[in-house]
C-alpha cells in the first residue's frame, strides 16, 4: 500500500526518510500534493502493509492511503510504547 506523510518541519520529513532508508522500506521526499497542505511543504512518499510510525517522533502532521484516481485517506496514528 502506498501512503504519504506530512510533517510540521523539513526536518521530521528528513528524519522520517532516512529511517525509512535504513528499515528497507520504499520512500521518496517530494512537495506536498495540492490536495493535501502541510507546514513545510514536504512530505515522505511510502510503501510498507502498514504504517508503523510514531507521530511524536517525527513532528508528524498527518499520515494519508493513496487510492484509485488520486485520492487520499486520512489515517490515524497513535504512539503506542
Amino acid at each position: 500500500m502506498t501512503y504519504i506523510a506530512t510533517f510540521h518541519t523539513h526536518y521530521g520529513a528528513m528524519k522520517f526518510f532516512n529511517d525509512c532508508e535504513r528499515r528497507g522500506i520504499a520512500a521518496n521526499p517530494m512537495p506536498v500534493p495540492r490536495a493535501l497542505s502541510a507546514s513545510c511543504g514536504t512530505c515522505v512518499r511510502f510503501e510498507t502493509e502498514r504504517p508503523d510510525i510514531k507521530p511524536s517522533q517525527y513532528d508528524l502532521e498527518g499520515c494519508y492511503l493513496v487510492a484509485e484516481g488520486g485520492k487520499y485517506s486520512a489515517v490515524t496514528l497513535i504512539d503506542i510504547d
